[in-house]
């Protein structure tokens, strides 16, 4: 694997992503990317997602550039919904099916944070993606700034209302 060792994987999970966490998390260390687990530390049946998902989505808002967040729980829906109410976080969910979408959340969105379903993909296809979502380049067209701009200021829009 080629991956650029010089962004910072933010991780998280609930009770429902918490072995593909650890296994990921582990993975991604020895293939030489800095991580931080911002939880669950341990399986506990009675967690809340929001209680560590929101500590990866505020770090991937307060470094951009520099950060990467790839969270875990059942669906992963919920876990995006979160993540994109932070600045500057924009979450994909990937819960099985084509790779193909994972690499376009990259290149047309500049997605920094994937929220993965635990319940529906394989620990093998888990890493597959990941792999692919983490070395895809982001499209540098103008349409594709444009739109992300878009997003940042409709979004901040919407907050103040």
């Amino acid at each position: 694997m080629s991956l650029d060792t010089s962004k910072t994987i933010h991780l998280a999970s609930d009770h429902a992503g918490f072995e593909y966490k650890e296994i990921i998390s582990e993975w991604l260390k020895e293939e030489g990317l800095k991580i931080v687990d911002h939880g669950a530390k341990v399986y506990d049946v009675g967690d809340d997602f929001p209680d560590f998902i929101s500590l990866a989505a505020a770090a991937v808002s307060a470094s951009p550039e520099t950060a990467r967040g790839i969270v875990f729980g059942g669906s992963g829906q919920g876990e995006a919904m979160l993540a994109n109410r932070y600045k500057q976080v924009r979450a994909t969910v990937y819960y099985g099916g084509q790779l193909d979408i994972i690499a376009l959340s990259r290149a047309h969105n500049d997605a920094n944070v994937l929220s993965i379903g635990a319940r529906f993909v394989p620990i093998e296809e888990v890493k597959e993606g990941i792999v692919l979502w983490l070395s895809s380049p982001v499209l540098t067209d103008e349409k594709y700034k444009r739109r992300n701009q878009k997003i940042e200021k409709l979004t901040r829009d919407a907050r103040t209302l």
